[in-house]
Formats: structure tokens, sequence, C-alpha cells
């Protein structure tokens, strides 16, 4: 009896698992509440039956739960690693899962670069669209002072690449089953992407423009704004990592979870590159330059 139970393939059949009911229903809440926040932000109110539900306590219920979801599905998907069922060909397929994700995430990016490049190539009906005092169909719109690209974006221009190199570093440790170099790697990388993190918080702070100035402001902060939360997202990933690093939990044989945070953050430097490039460089040709 036992032997018509045993395993002889190289899938594996998961348990019946609620993760996937869970994080769709935090992610419906999360969608409903961003909006009756955003509702609550500028003053406005929403009653159904009588019930005042311009709060953000609905938001931040929605977050609760994705991110409880997300914590109890990486969970069970490490523990299913240490127990050995993430086989060879389990392993290829989550390493396609990450491939098309990050897939997905270019595409994401790529919406915002084309709102950029559209509203900076045809600027004249851009301006006019947004029905604002900056005239003259020139790219950056007049009135606006942009943001010296050789100093604060050159500058997390450069920490990004060091971490891109301190992560391939610890990749290369776990390899050769060099655990200090491994752990070392990592520290690094999460320390430089929380400088970033720190360094483009205090660039927003003293930009010399604001997000609902124009349709310069919109784009600029919209594409910079989502890196900026994929640098934090990235750097969460890697502390986790590094968490489990610590605790001994990588082999030079199974260690996905630290390739594809990798994969992740090459993704990051990447899309900044084109960012610092296109938008901060080419985007702001010819412009005035603020003095921060």
């Amino acid at each position: 009896m036992a032997q018509a139970h045993e395993k002889n393939h190289d899938y594996h059949i998961i348990d019946p698992s609620p993760w996937p009911l869970v994080s769709s229903i935090g992610a419906f809440v999360l969608a409903i509440g961003g909006i009756i926040y955003m509702r609550y932000l500028s003053g406005s109110s929403l009653k159904i039956f009588g019930l005042e539900l311009a709060n953000p306590w609905i938001f931040v219920i929605g977050i609760a739960i994705t991110l409880y979801s997300m914590y109890g599905w990486w969970s069970d998907t490490i523990k299913e690693g240490d127990e050995g069922h993430h086989t060879r060909v389990v392993s290829l397929h989550l390493r396609y899962g990450m491939i098309m994700f990050i897939a997905s995430e270019v595409m994401f990016f790529v919406a915002w670069f084309w709102a950029f490049f559209d509203a900076s190539l045809f600027p004249g009906e851009a301006i006019q669209a947004t029905r604002v005092e900056h005239t003259g169909g020139i790219w950056p719109p007049k009135g606006i002072e942009v943001l010296d690209p050789w100093h604060l974006p050159l500058y997390n221009t450069v920490i990004l690449l060091l971490s891109g190199t301190c992560v391939t570093w610890a990749h290369h440790a776990i390899l050769h089953n060099d655990r200090k170099g491994l752990v070392n790697g990592l520290i690094l990388t999460v320390l430089l992407g929380v400088l970033f993190s720190f360094v483009q918080a205090y660039e927003y702070a003293h930009a010399p423009f604001a997000f609902k100035d124009s349709i310069y402001g919109a784009t600029f902060f919209m594409a910079t704004g989502f890196h900026g939360f994929h640098v934090f997202v990235g750097t969460v990933f890697l502390l986790v990592c590094l968490i489990r690093a610590a605790r001994g939990a990588f082999t030079p044989k199974q260690h996905f979870g630290l390739e594809a945070a990798a994969w992740y953050w090459h993704f990051v430097d990447v899309v900044w590159l084109f960012l610092f490039f296109s938008i901060y460089i080419w985007g702001s040709w010819g412009g005035t330059i603020a003095h921060m």
C-alpha cells in the first residue's frame, strides 16, 4: 500500500493552501481602501447605508492582510524547500515564475517611460492638456527648475551600482560555500539600499517642483517614485535573505530565495540607469538647474 503512494516524479503536489484566497481578499480590500483613503485625504465623504467610510483604516487593514498572506505563503514555500520538495524541475519552474514576474515589472515601468516621453516629445499638447500656466511648447516647461543630474542623482547611481556589485559578491560567495562573504555582501547591499532611499527622500523634500505643478512633475514623481518603492521592496527582500543567511538557511545547491532577490535587485539597478539617463539627464536638457 505504501508503494502505491510513493513519489516517482520530480513534481511537487502541494497541500491545500489558504494563501491564494487570503491574498486575493487582501488585494481587494487594499484596492478599495486605497480609493477610500484618497477620498479621505481630499476631504470628501463616502457614506454607505449611513456609515461614513472615508477613513484610512480600510487601507491599513488591506495592507495588513496582504503582508500577512505574503509572510505565510513564502514561509510555506521555504518549508517545502527545506523538506526536499524543490527538485530540479520545481526549482526550474520557480525560476520561470520569477522571470515572468520581472517581465511584468518591466512592462509596468514601460508605461511610465511612455508617459514621460510622450509628454516630453510633444510638450505642446501635454502642457495644454494640464491647463497650467507653463506655456511655450518646450521641455522642460517654462517656469520649471529641474534637478541637477550630476548631483544627488549621480550619487544615487553610484550607490545602486555598488549595491549590485555587493549582491553579486554575496551570490558568488554562497556558490563557493563562503558564508562569511555571503553575510557581508548582503549587509553592504542592504545598507546601500537604505542609503539610496534616504538620498531620494532628501531629493524629494527639496525638489523645486511638485507633483501637481505640471506634467513634468507628475511624470517625474510617478516614474522615480515607483522605482523608489521597488528599491524599498528589494531592500526588504534582501534583508529577509540576510536574516536567513545568518541562520544558515542557504546552501550552494539550494539558494533560490537569494538568487531571486539578486535578480530583482539587478532589475532595479537597470531601471534606475534608464531613469538616470532619460529623465534626469535627457529630460532636463536645456532647463534651468535648481541650486539645492
